[in-house]
């Protein structure tokens, strides 16, 4: 039953505009419904964000294949994920990238998420229980960044984690809104550009 909801899901994805194949490709092979709670699994391949612990959510399937599309991965790049969550996004990635590198500000979602990595076997993610909004100085440089809660501002040292060509993907609140932009290293400057209206738990400051 599982597969026909996940064809469903990938087919809707393609019908709202999600056109790489390596990005589809990944979100047909990660199982959604082990990042979720027992009491949604049987929602795990509807298209809407489901909750989480600690007031979080797992975000939709379309936004997660939209941030990713946008962050155009290669297989051979080194990725920083800012708010692992419930490890969906992250799970995503994994599969494209060779790896990546997410930090955690709320301590047993670090900790369940690390859980299902491991449950899972995925080899080439490791996990930090930090603020993220400061990134991961030991690792620089990255090439791409993606953040998972919507920032009132970019912390400006976040731009010297990316190498030239870098990009970041982060949901911004703009005049009450949030929306997705991508930000990009063009010759040391930063390019930028807006693209979906989005909605994400804020970026907040701090462990838990």
């Amino acid at each position: 039953m599982l597969d026909v909801r996940k064809i469903r899901l990938i087919l809707e994805l393609r019908e709202s505009g999600i056109t790489n194949s390596k990005v589809l490709s990944a979100i047909e092979k990660i199982p959604r419904e082990k990042f979720v709670s027992d009491t949604f699994r049987n929602q795990a391949y509807e298209n809407i964000a489901l909750p989480i612990e600690n007031n979080q959510t797992i975000s939709q399937p379309y936004v997660v294949a939209r941030m990713t599309e946008l962050l155009d991965v290669k297989k051979n790049h080194k990725v920083l994920e800012i708010g692992t969550g419930s490890g969906y996004q992250c799970a995503v990635l994994s599969l494209l990238a060779r790896r990546v590198y997410t930090i955690e500000r709320i301590k047993n979602l670090h900790e369940s998420s690390n859980k299902i990595f491991e449950k899972l076997k995925f080899t080439n993610i490791v996990s930090k229980y930090d603020d993220g909004n400061n990134g991961w100085a030991e690792q620089i440089p990255f090439d791409r960044i993606i953040f998972t809660a919507a920032s009132k501002i970019m912390n400006n040292e976040i731009f010297s984690h990316i190498d030239n060509d870098g990009i970041i993907v982060c949901p911004m609140v703009k005049k009450n809104k949030q929306i997705l932009i991508k930000y990009k290293k063009k010759n040391n400057k930063i390019i930028s550009k807006e693209y979906d209206d989005v909605l994400f738990v804020p970026n907040l400051q701090g462990v838990v």
